[in-house]
């Protein structure tokens, strides 16, 4: 009985351990080939693009604040934005929750979680890069 419990405690915290994030499309007319996470490059402005861009999707990352860095999330969101065809993402905020929120989250066992927003874009004159980036 004992072995059990601790198999489903072990089974539950690798679940909640992992980031994730969901792409909300901004226009499901647009269909865009899928891409590899790698070729997905950061902004962290809109302005820091440098070029025309069309906004594909609003993501939406999450994962337990123990077991999820901001690396962690930045990686789920590559590899969701490089799912809807994607080749860049301009970063939210990334929020943590307080320490009052932790404290109370580790007292009733049911832990706190770190969100973050960003946009995923598609960047016409970025493509050869990615294709580039995508073929190693």
């Amino acid at each position: 009985m004992i072995r059990r419990l601790v198999v489903l405690v072990v089974v539950a915290s690798v679940f909640t351990a992992c980031t994730r994030t969901n792409a909300a499309l901004i226009d499901n007319s647009v269909h865009l080939a899928r891409t590899c996470p790698d070729g997905v490059k950061l902004y962290t402005s809109p302005d820091k693009v440098g070029s025309t861009y069309t906004e594909v999707a609003l993501l939406n990352s999450a994962g337990s604040t123990g077991f999820t860095t901001e690396s962690g999330m930045m990686k789920s969101m590559r590899k969701k934005a490089a799912e809807v065809g994607a080749n860049g993402i301009i970063m939210g905020g990334i929020d943590e929750p307080g320490a009052g929120a932790k404290v109370a989250g580790a007292f009733l066992g049911t832990g706190t979680e770190r969100t973050g927003k960003s946009v995923a874009i598609f960047v016409p004159e970025d493509t050869a890069r990615v294709r580039r980036v995508c073929s190693n």
